[in-house]
């Protein structure tokens, strides 16, 4: 095990922790931008440490396709191959080829695909999955697990959920690097909580270093949403990282926190920078409207990023749809919002007013009390009384 996991203060189910990897030492809960070809879009390795970025997730499908997980391995590593001297953690490949790729068919073996470069049918098993990770040698690297929508029903997710299980141990038995890398298992088992109970005790007895709880964000309801992660934060070690894969809404981050987990990853903040949306406290905001047009103020005057220091709205609105720096400026400010979210949730647990910081949240995003009901039954079951900022009977349902 190549990691250490030490919770620094709680609140209920909440905790805030030092996550020590080969590379960085990491404060939690905490938000993992994603590098697809192992980079950020539009944004320098020195900008992402300026804004305090402590891990950056890569996709092992696009960099095992281009520049070859083999190039990067021969030229010291993802770390030194993209000058990121901070933590780095790898998905396994499965999803962008389930996603991504027409007739991906599962069996026993592995996922069998069509090359993107030729169209030939290739086979990614665990064993690849783990040797491409291995080589390309981020902190933390996902095992391969089968992948279904949770809006799929049926004996699919059965199979799938054992599936996961039964890849495990071949991904165990194929990493080769357990003293510099850390393999996280995947919790599958879709809206169905007696198959998710199997999978978490199944690879808890297998005793990894942390723990993903994967298969959501991809259309569930958010009632079902959080059902799952709360029954499987409760169910995983206390002593072990949790990570909710997917997750980047900062309303999603904030409730999963107060649920138990620690580790959360998604295009969002980016993707949303490029359609020229900025990450607000009140929620969002669209720079491309004409109302921003000759907007004077920052984009948001509470931000203390290099973005709100120097630019007008007006100036992004200007921008945003002519310019790539426009979305550049948009997704630093993103980022240091989500990395702003992560320390104000680590710094209020610690102080003992993780409530205090939830309720104001929640006040500034939800002003006339309409927070939605999902949020104030998972609250109740988090043990957070968030009555003072929620109206009655006047939640909304999403």
């Amino acid at each position: 095990m190549a990691l250490r996991f030490e919770i620094l203060g709680r609140f209920n189910r909440a905790r805030a922790a030092q996550l020590t990897l080969p590379h960085f030492v990491c404060q939690t809960p905490l938000f993992m931008p994603v590098g697809t070809q192992g980079t950020i879009k539009g944004l320098a390795t020195n900008q992402l440490e300026e804004i305090g970025c402590q891990i950056i997730l890569g996709n092992t499908y696009h960099l095992a396709l281009r520049p070859t997980s083999e190039l990067i391995d021969e030229l010291g590593g993802l770390h030194q191959f993209m000058n990121w001297p901070r933590a780095l953690l790898t998905d396994s490949g499965g999803f962008q080829m389930v996603s991504l790729l027409h007739l991906a068919d599962i069996t026993e073996k592995g996922v069998t695909f069509q090359s993107p470069v030729d169209g030939k049918p290739m086979l990614l098993t665990p064993e690849e999955s783990i040797q491409i990770q291995n080589r390309i040698g981020a902190d933390i690297i996902m095992a391969l697990d089968d992948v279904v929508k949770t809006t799929i029903t049926g004996p699919r997710i059965e199979e799938a959920m054992y599936h996961t299980l039964r890849w495990i141990d071949r991904c165990i038995a194929a990493h080769e690097r357990p003293h510099e890398q850390n393999l996280f298992g995947i919790v599958q088992g879709g809206l169905d909580p007696v198959l998710r109970d199997i999978c978490v005790r199944g690879l808890v007895d297998r005793n990894l270093p942390g723990y993903a709880i994967g298969g959501l964000a991809g259309g569930e309801s958010k009632d079902s949403f959080w059902r799952v992660v709360a029954q499987c934060t409760a169910a995983l070690p206390e002593d072990k990282p949790r990570y909710v894969m997917g997750v980047g809404y900062p309303l999603d981050i904030v409730v999963c926190s107060a649920l138990g987990a620690d580790m959360y990853d998604c295009v969002y903040p980016t993707r949303t920078a490029r359609f020229g949306t900025a990450l607000v406290p009140e929620g969002v905001l669209k720079l491309k409207h004409n109302a921003m047009a000759d907007d004077t103020r920052p984009i948001d005057p509470t931000c203390a990023c290099m973005v709100c220091r120097t630019y007008s709205r007006a100036y992004i609105h200007c921008l945003v749809t002519k310019d790539a720096m426009g979305s550049q400026l948009l997704s630093y400010h993103n980022l240091y919002y989500m990395m702003k979210l992560s320390r104000d949730l680590h710094t209020s647990i610690i102080e003992g007013r993780f409530p205090e910081f939830v309720c104001n949240f929640l006040r500034i995003m939800f002003p006339k009390g309409d927070v939605p009901e999902w949020v104030c039954n998972a609250m109740e079951v988090a043990g957070i009384d968030i009555s003072s900022c929620c109206s009655p009977f006047s939640s909304s349902q999403d």
